[in-house]
């Protein structure tokens, strides 16, 4: 399955490049210094010019210059020269208010860069896109009920044969990159660094399909990558491969929007450094399907809850722009049933797990009473973990919170030093070690409600032992 559909997106990129060999139109737009006031109209006029011509590249000389929201259309890639920076508007009049928003955040509907049902457009450098997003200008608030508005870098609707390369992206003020039922999409040595503001998320796709992400380099405030499904259809057919990922909230994440699910994606071949509230999070919450998710050849270095797997009932319903309310455990949910959640795969990791906040160290896999998590396999993973556990933590007892915004640490300290695993089914650890930092009275597995949990050639060892003892399926040693 994975094999058909990388081929299928190969032989699709491969015509999306010989389309751009073709293009013919090549503006150089003569456009202000960035004290000298905004350039939109200059620069919207060249990319206007160059669809009309066809298609080709409108090039921005080096230099600094501010504009308010551009619009990208069919056959135009906006191309950055060495030294050049295209500066966010900090005026928030700037930005278009006619263009599609975001149905989980209507307060970041405005955004720099748009493009809607166009194909073959591209960003590229080396030059810098700059949000200019600082927080004493675009004001930060966790309340549903009162959030100002934050203009997002990019949003691309319904697009198609899109390509990002080697364009460096920078302090958005929300989101940096949100591509919404966008196909065949590339993204290359490109970099993200995007954390002055709140709710800086790196690459959001939003039931989008054929998209690869490869040797980038994203530092972000939010989740780094997020795989969002907020439409009937699943976000489907991902390769993501060869990044280095930092990140204050999430690393990789599917959800939380997640109506439509999730299936055939592959991370492969990335490290992730000093990820904090979670490394990997695979979340269905919203009643869609996930399923086909596969991690593999990893290195996660200094990071914390290395893995959170969750199959829950919020239930949200995206009918209507809403606000998602995050941190409340009395949330009532939307109609939508409860989802799916199977056939995932960890294979060859290497994970250095290092915090102070307990609720934030082991693995998760939940599902929810009546709804299981299901084909779940790890195999060749080695993962160290603080330790330090007490016997009041061992004793705890983890609420369900089904209808729960799904984050691990607003579950507390688990009753588990390394993998707690509950409502699930079919689940294995085949030649994997744990490693304990220091003694910890809590077992290594604790489990509820699991059939068919194997534990094969595993072993852990508490620091400073040299050696792994065998560990049997419940989690005790031998």
């Amino acid at each position: 399955m994975i094999l058909s559909f990388l081929l299928r997106t190969v032989i699709l990129l491969c015509f999306a490049t010989l389309a751009t060999l073709r293009l013919a139109a090549d503006e150089s737009p003569n456009l202000p210094a960035a004290e000298k006031g905004v350039c939109t109209k200059q620069l919207q006029a060249s990319i206007d010019a160059c669809h009309q011509a066809g298609g080709g590249w409108v090039r921005i000389p080096s230099g600094r210059y501010r504009t308010g929201t551009i619009r990208l259309k069919t056959g135009v890639h906006l191309a950055l020269a060495p030294g050049a920076v295209l500066l966010g508007s900090q005026k928030l009049e700037d930005y278009a208010t006619d263009i599609v928003g975001c149905n989980e955040a209507p307060s970041f509907n405005r955004c720099l860069i748009y493009a809607e049902q166009a194909s073959d457009i591209g960003l590229e450098g080396p030059g810098i896109i700059d949000g200019q997003g600082d927080p004493k200008v675009f004001r930060y608030s966790s309340d549903p009920k009162n959030v100002p508005e934050r203009p997002m870098l990019i949003r691309l609707v319904k697009c198609k044969d899109v390509r990002f390369s080697q364009i460096n992206l920078r302090n958005a003020a929300a989101w940096c990159c949100h591509l919404v039922e966008c196909e065949r999409v590339w993204i290359d040595r490109s970099t993200i660094d995007s954390h002055l503001n709140g709710n800086t998320d790196g690459f959001d796709m939003d039931t989008c399909r054929d998209v690869f992400i490869r040797d980038c380099h994203l530092h972000t405030g939010d989740d780094a990558i997020c795989f969002k499904s907020t439409r009937p259809q699943p976000s489907e057919n991902f390769v993501i491969s060869g990044c280095m990922i930092s990140s204050q909230t999430a690393g990789v994440k599917l959800g939380t929007s997640s109506a439509g699910g999730f299936r055939n994606i592959l991370v492969q071949d990335c490290i992730f450094r000093n990820c904090k509230m979670g490394t990997l999070k695979i979340l269905c919450v919203d009643g869609g399907r996930l399923e086909g998710v596969h991690f593999s050849n990893l290195i996660m270095e200094d990071c914390e809850g290395p893995i959170f797997i969750r199959l829950g009932s919020r239930g949200v319903v995206y009918d209507r722009p809403k606000e998602i309310v995050y941190d409340r455990p009395d949330v009532k949910a939307d109609p939508a049933p409860v989802g799916t959640l199977r056939d995932c795969s960890f294979r060859n990791i290497r994970a250095s797990v290092r915090t102070k906040m307990g609720a934030r160290a082991g693995i998760m896999i939940s599902g929810v009473p009546g709804a299981c998590v299901e084909n779940i396999r790890f195999e060749d993973v080695e993962i160290s973990f603080p330790g330090g556990g007490t016997p009041e933590d061992a004793a705890r007892k983890v609420a369900e919170d089904e209808r729960r915004y799904p984050e691990q640490f607003f579950f507390g300290v688990l009753p588990s030093s390394a993998v707690f695993i509950r409502h699930a089914r079919n689940v294995s650890f085949e030649n994997t070690r744990f490693t304990l930092e220091a003694r910890d009275a809590r077992p290594l597995f604790h489990t509820e409600d699991v059939e068919q949990l194997a534990v094969e050639k595993c072993g852990s060892r508490v620091l400073p032992e040299p050696t792994f003892r065998p560990v049997e399926s419940t989690g005790k040693l031998h």
